[in-house]
């Protein structure tokens, strides 16, 4: 389901994939019965090509990261923070299209 650039996080490696990362990072926050979520995936994992030394895109279960999910209040999904050092700056409920993901995402590059 994911590309070569995305992330998958599990509780071991959110600090040093998220918290500790010299770029920004775009968590999305999804579960496999998500049907919107399951939309935008072919979009993220397109955005992590194109902007890769950039830019990181990480996908948390939801399913299988309750206490996260719950640790940034994740009451919908898809919904994608955008972290940067370690500090949400962004945040974003539900699909949308391609350059309204870029338009999202830019100023914090």
């Amino acid at each position: 389901m994911a590309g070569a650039n995305i992330i998958h996080i599990e509780g071991d490696n959110w600090q040093s994939e998220v918290l500790d990362s010299d770029v920004p990072v775009v968590v999305d926050f999804w579960a496999e019965w998500c049907g919107p979520c399951l939309a935008i995936s072919p979009l993220l994992e397109e955005i992590s090509d194109e902007m890769a030394g950039k830019l990181k895109v990480a996908k948390v279960n939801v399913d299988n990261n309750q206490q996260l999910a719950s640790e940034f209040s994740i009451r919908s999904i898809p919904t994608l923070l955008i972290m940067k050092k370690g500090e949400v700056v962004e945040q974003m409920v539900g699909a949308m299209n391609k350059a309204a993901l870029l338009d999202k995402i830019q100023p914090h590059v």
